[in-house]
């Protein structure tokens, strides 16, 4: 009597399926650092599948979105807010991005500021 009542309560964890794994990994691939990806591919294989429909809610940042805004608007530290880098979006607010110095230096990586941003995101919800 017991075991049956055993086997009732277990519950077995299904894992996600391969394919969908290679097509999340491939639809947002941009979203995340090159060097990272074959992580976040292990990572997922391992995953159930409840988990793996809330990640795939997860909102990412657009690196190529970000340049832009970091090119038209970086000198009012518009791209650190986006980033949550309150304080340093505040300095550049504040100083005309240190003279023009810091949203140069931003241009060239907020790109992988975002990926970087996204990827540890994702490895919050993990």
């Amino acid at each position: 009597m017991t075991n049956n009542f055993e086997n009732q309560n277990k519950t077995e964890v299904v894992y996600v399926d391969k394919q969908k794994v290679d097509m999340f990994i491939m639809t947002n691939q941009k979203y995340f650092p090159s060097e990272k990806i074959m992580f976040l591919k292990e990572k997922l294989y391992h995953l159930p599948e409840e988990k793996f429909s809330m990640i795939s809610c997860l909102e990412l940042k657009d690196p190529t979105t970000l340049l832009l805004i970091s090119l038209f608007l970086g000198s009012w530290g518009v791209d650190r807010f986006m980033l949550k880098e309150t304080g340093m979006g505040v300095l550049k607010l504040l100083t005309g991005g240190v003279c023009g110095i810091l949203t140069i230096i931003d241009w060239f990586s907020v790109q992988k500021k975002t990926k970087d941003l996204n990827f540890n995101n994702f490895m919050l919800m993990l």
